[in-house]
């Protein structure tokens, strides 16, 4: 399909979807776009808690790549939904959702996949690969991160050192906490309680220095994060502060240290040498401790899809397309 090399192929519907049981009174949505014959892949989206959206399916050959994309426990379309303060969190973990990724690929009847995403969803695809390298046949990571704990405190206390004013916005949220590094726990609590107004509040907080992370980047359009539906921004805080508070169920390091477990797999990461999320540093690391990864460093890109990022990441899934 002819198309510019940093343009999305034009956007398509499924051809297939559904709600998955994947236990625990959770239902996953799911979704299937392009050629059933085609090469399979799996979107795994951000957040974690962001869903699914139209325009993953877009980065795709819809001739060549049969697109398998879902919402991970508690978000988009999935129910219950961690919007609603009944839902229970205690089986929304990193195993839980590595175990609904291979419920989903036995119940679609694939035998290997190719695994697409960035920000957390890197996270959850170095955590998938490395519990499932033999299901694994290439990767494509944007934006990466490894969630350690480190990784955390840069991006909730560290960076504040660049925007001081949101920062303090973002520690007058949680009064009742006078520890720096205890904010996202803090967080996590107040998206746990019973008022409304409470956890509203703390919604719009966290979205509001989410936003001041990505200011500096040439982004056009409304905030990234405080823009979004006030159902959909309650679920992301609420499982973003759930996840983080917890460490991502990883130990400090793992994916890294484990990585070479992923030999064999050839992968294409690619990173925004000003990313301010999600310091270059980790990708790098990644890079040198994946035998078979390959990092692409885009010099004026940061945390979110520009124009360069889109180019190498649409290169890399058009040149994995039929390989496997």
């Amino acid at each position: 399909m002819d198309r510019e090399p940093d343009a999305l192929y034009p956007p398509i519907e499924p051809y297939e979807s559904g709600m998955l049981d994947v236990g625990d009174g959770n239902l996953v949505y799911w979704e299937t776009c392009g050629n059933p014959h085609g090469t399979p892949a799996l979107v795994v989206h951000g957040g974690p808690g962001s869903g699914c959206t139209p325009r993953a399916r877009q980065y795709f050959d819809p001739d060549r790549y049969r697109v398998v994309l879902f919402d991970q426990r508690g978000c988009g379309r999935s129910t219950p939904h961690a919007s609603d303060p009944t839902t229970d969190m205690r089986h929304n973990t990193t195993p839980h959702l590595i175990a609904d990724m291979e419920r989903l690929r036995n119940h679609l009847g694939i035998s290997t996949w190719l695994l697409y995403g960035g920000s957390w969803g890197s996270t959850l695809i170095l955590a998938y690969a490395q519990e499932h390298p033999e299901r694994v046949t290439e990767a494509v990571i944007a934006s990466v991160t490894t969630t350690r704990r480190s990784e955390i405190d840069w991006l909730y206390r560290g960076v504040g050192q660049l925007f001081p004013e949101a920062w303090d916005a973002f520690r007058a949220g949680v009064p009742e906490t006078t520890d720096p590094a205890g904010l996202v726990a803090a967080y996590a609590r107040r998206m746990e309680n019973p008022d409304p107004a409470v956890r509203a509040r703390a919604t719009a907080d966290w979205c509001a220095w989410e936003d001041a992370v990505v200011s500096m980047e040439p982004y056009t359009g409304p905030p990234p994060f405080s823009a979004r539906p006030d159902r959909a921004q309650q679920a992301f805080v609420r499982i973003c502060a759930h996840y983080f508070a917890h460490g991502a169920w990883l130990e400090e390091g793992r994916l890294l240290r484990d990585a070479h477990r992923l030999a064999g797999i050839p992968a294409t990461l690619v990173h925004g040498r000003f990313d301010l999320a999600a310091p270059l540093t980790t990708a790098w690391e990644l890079a040198r401790a994946w035998p078979d990864a390959d990092l692409t460093v885009i010099d004026n890109a940061g945390h979110l899809s520009g124009t360069e990022s889109r180019r190498a990441v649409l290169a890399a899934l058009d040149g994995y397309a039929g390989k496997s």
